[in-house]
């Protein structure tokens, strides 16, 4: 997820990450407010696609303030003067509170069983969770344990307000290696110690309905080429190739990543300055647009979903493709059967460009953190490596629909199904974190929103050029000041 979730936040809005997951038990009768809309389903992982709509620059100015507040202190931080209980900030997973207090409650009374430690649990929805967290690092009066949705690891990490998980703390904790390599690296910016560790994970594919493929022949698409001509075969009768959210800010930007990385775009200089406005990255984000204009195999009025209405469209037989991150409730909520679809890897361009990577989608998911002012460390820590712990994590991945993060835990049948390998395979090899650096939140925002001014123009029939394009991430990165 992202500070400020894709799919799913404070984004530059803050909002939900675009990280988050959502249940595939239950299933979410959607969106944050700041996707808006009409949501139809939301899917567990993929609040890390959804957030809270803050300001760019109230964004940074908050995460300065935060980080002035917490700026100091020790490496290891906290201390122990409340050995007996925990506060816990869980992100809404389930398809509602009382849906993720049924899923973790029994596992809460586990821990306390076996370390009498009572754990106070607070399940807090995504328009509110990044504020609360700020304000927490701001005040200093915060819980002990919280989840953030993984874009947002090294905006938080920048307050100072989360207990670094250096080598010492990530073995009291049962080591990096026990986490999906992909996984470990959004948890913070890079050649820093992990301001978290993962949770729930999460990746993108494109799904497709098996009954229009078989009924036009058609094998899944492996090229982006072969993706769009399937779509143009697949568009008749008011049915069309693909279903996209096309006003979604977080969907948007997860998309500019996914298919920027396949393109070589680095949206971001190795030193953290923000560089939208590539030849890669028009080049990347062209191709995506050009979806819904130039090729017109996505709907026009896709260029105002934001509440998941793509998942109704692909669902309910009016799309035949689909990209999104894990899901299966998303679409058996709405009426189709397991079977009907199947997924594969996001296509990339053949030839691949000059400098493209075979990365086809973002780490997508939750990570879990200790506030650096706790009371109980060392319960903190205990209560961290319980739920990253193998049984727990097979547990609450099944109840939500996500990929366990931690590698020993895949091993489990459940997450051994068709969809499940492919995503797995995903994550464990082409997969990247979204930049960890402070300012991706505002990134998110501005990109994203600039994503969704062009699919307006292009749904209103005005060309959608590189020039036009550039234009928009011009004024975007200007929009991040210094």
């Amino acid at each position: 997820m992202s500070l400020l979730r894709s799919r799913h936040e404070l984004r530059g809005d803050i909002t939900r990450p675009s990280d988050a997951p959502h249940s595939y038990a239950e299933g979410r009768a959607d969106a944050p407010p700041h996707l808006t809309g009409v949501r139809t389903q939301r899917d567990p992982l993929r609040r890390t696609a959804r957030r809270r709509t803050v300001p760019a620059g109230l964004a940074a100015g908050l995460l300065l303030a935060a980080a002035a507040a917490c700026g100091g202190g020790t490496s290891s931080g906290g201390g122990n003067g409340s050995p007996k209980t925990l506060t816990y900030w869980a992100s809404n997973q389930g398809a509602d509170i009382a849906a993720d207090q049924r899923v973790l409650k029994p596992e809460l009374a586990k821990f306390e069983k076996q370390t009498g430690i009572e754990v106070k649990l607070e399940v807090v929805p995504w328009t509110d969770l990044l504020n609360r967290i700020l304000a927490a690092t701001t005040s200093g009066q915060g819980p002990d344990v919280l989840n953030i949705g993984n874009t947002w690891s090294a905006s938080l990490q920048a307050t100072g307000g989360l207990l670094p998980f250096d080598a010492k703390t990530m073995a009291e904790v049962g080591g990096a290696q026990r986490f999906v390599p992909a996984a470990l690296a959004s948890a913070g910016a890079k050649g820093k110690d992990p301001a978290a560790v993962p949770l729930y994970s999460t990746a993108y594919g494109l799904y497709y309905n098996k009954k229009m493929f078989a009924d036009a022949k058609l094998d899944p698409p492996k090229t982006w080429q072969e993706m769009v001509d399937d779509g143009h075969r697949l568009t008749k009768g008011g049915v069309h190739g693909i279903a996209i959210e096309g006003a979604s800010i977080p969907e948007n930007v997860h998309a500019a990543f996914n298919i920027g990385q396949m393109y070589g775009a680095d949206f971001f200089t190795p030193d953290g300055k923000p560089q939208f406005a590539t030849p890669q990255a028009v080049a990347a984000i062209k191709s995506y647009l050009d979806l819904l204009g130039t090729e017109k195999i996505a709907a026009p009025g896709n260029a105002e979903y934001s509440a998941n209405q793509s998942i109704n469209d692909f669902a309910t037989h009016k799309a035949a493709m689909l990209m999104w991150q894990t899901t299966t409730s998303g679409f058996t909520n709405l009426g189709m059967k397991p079977g009907e679809w199947g997924v594969v890897p996001i296509p990339a361009p053949s030839p691949a460009p000059p400098g493209g990577r075979p990365i086809t989608s973002m780490v997508g998911g939750i990570n879990l953190a200790v506030f650096k002012n706790t009371g109980n460390r060392d319960g903190a820590l205990k209560f961290v490596k319980f739920m990253t712990g193998d049984d727990e994590q097979k547990i609450l991945n099944k109840a939500y629909g996500s990929l366990p993060p931690v590698t020993a835990a895949q091993s489990d049948p459940a997450f051994d199904t068709p969809d499940t390998r492919v995503f797995k395979d995903i994550l464990a090899s082409h997969a990247a974190p979204l930049p960890q650096v402070p300012a991706e939140s505002q990134f998110e925002t501005a990109v994203g929103t600039a994503m969704k001014e062009l699919f307006a123009d292009a749904a209103a029939g005005r060309p959608v050029t590189d020039d036009k394009i550039k234009s928009k991430l011009e004024a975007a990165q200007q929009q991040m000041g210094n």
